[in-house]
């Protein structure tokens, strides 16, 4: 049994975003929670929040009085890119120069031991 959960326009850089989602690919839930707590990275909060998300949603499904939270595992995680915002900053001479703020998908997918 599995469930997926997706963070949308997350307002960071996807390339960023990578770096945390390869420290919990593949690990317990709890433990890749555990990595996730002490990450000094500023994108650990929405992943942490999206994996919480996912182990909700398996928690709540029909057949789901047979799964332990301590049996999950990260069974994929990758991230998408989203769309850039564009602003403009004042530059020298009377000039904008454009910004571009980033922003990425997350999607985490947990299952139980037993379908892996």
């Amino acid at each position: 049994m599995e469930a997926r959960a997706i963070a949308r326009y997350v307002r960071r850089s996807p390339r960023k975003v990578r770096q945390v989602v390869d420290l919990i690919r593949g690990k317990h839930v709890d433990h890749a929670l555990n990595i996730l707590h002490f990450t000094a990275k500023a994108a650990a909060k929405p992943i942490e929040k999206t994996i919480r998300s996912a182990v909700a949603n398996i928690l709540n499904t029909e057949g789901a009085t047979k799964v332990e939270p301590e049996q999950l595992v990260i069974k994929e995680a990758w991230v998408d890119k989203g769309f850039a915002f564009r602003r403009f900053r004042a530059a020298s001479m009377g000039r904008a120069m454009r910004m571009r703020r980033p922003t990425c998908h997350i999607t985490i997918v947990v299952s139980d031991m037993q379908s892996n």
